[in-house]
């Protein structure tokens, strides 16, 4: 097994999407209640047909504690993790070694803009970025540093937060004075995303790089519009609604994440 890696000696600065010192609140709050089951069932269904088609090399970026890309290593795809913090690079290290999964594994504690660097000359068929482009300072250049390391014909699985559904969400509770303010909160949260993304604004940036979007999805496209938080505990019911609805309009552009797949034309 490869031992994470970073470019600096010890822990980089801490910066945006560096969840360093909270690794353990940061999946208990996102894959241990029912929106993240909901997240985790939806991607999985996503991308089932690249888990289940050719083996590959997979660079996941923004890969926080390894949770989805360990679907890809149990299918015996080669996989790069990497992420911003040393620490959740390393606890996916060990969980995916305790699950018998880290020899077809390299790990990688750098940001995507590092990541050239890191990997020099390389280009991959399949790419995940999930939940990061929230976190960076720019989203266009974000796309263009993952399509660089794209290959022609290759595919991105991109997920990220959904300002439109924010705004809707904050409606439908009322939260008037904070849409005033353009969605901007008086006191960061380390764990709410910080730059949420118009869809529009994500489809001109792909489509100036050149890249074409396959498939759409909304990910928890009911879940955060309930207002008994009982209801929001009914996940057998809830995931059914998803599945059904989530790659349908208008359902789909209500998602509080968006995932798409996106080709790189050879």
């Amino acid at each position: 097994m490869s031992q994470a890696k970073n470019k600096k000696h010890g822990q980089p600065k801490a910066q945006r999407g560096d969840f360093t010192g909270i690794s353990k609140k940061f999946a208990r709050n996102i894959y241990d209640s029912t929106k993240g089951r909901l997240r985790m069932a939806v991607l999985k269904r996503d991308l089932l047909p690249l888990i289940d088609g050719p083996k590959r090399t997979v660079l996941d970026v923004g890969a926080g504690l390894g949770q989805v890309n360990e679907w890809f290593l149990a299918q015996g795809h080669h996989l790069i993790h990497t992420d911003i913090s040393l620490e959740m690079v390393q606890e996916a290290q060990q969980r995916h070694e305790q699950l018998s999964l880290g020899r077809f594994a390299q790990y990688i504690a750098a940001p995507l803009n590092e990541l050239p660097s890191q990997l020099p000359g390389q280009q991959f068929s399949l790419i995940l970025c999930h939940a990061m482009l929230e976190w960076v300072e720019d989203g266009q250049q974000a796309i263009r540093q993952l399509s660089e390391l794209l290959k022609p014909g290759g595919v991105l699985s991109l997920m990220f937060y959904n300002r439109n559904a924010q705004l809707m969400a904050n409606a439908v509770y009322g939260n008037f004075d904070y849409i005033a303010r353009g969605l901007k909160v008086k006191k960061t949260v380390r764990l709410s995303p910080q730059t949420p993304h118009d869809p529009e604004q994500v489809l001109s940036w792909l489509k100036q790089t050149g890249l074409n979007v396959t498939q759409q999805t909304g990910v928890r496209c009911f879940h955060d519009y309930l207002r008994d938080i009982e209801d929001q505990q009914r996940f057998d019911e809830l995931l059914e609604l998803e599945l059904k609805y989530n790659q349908q309009s208008p359902f789909k552009e209500l998602g509080r994440y968006q995932h798409w797949l996106i080709e790189k034309p050879v």
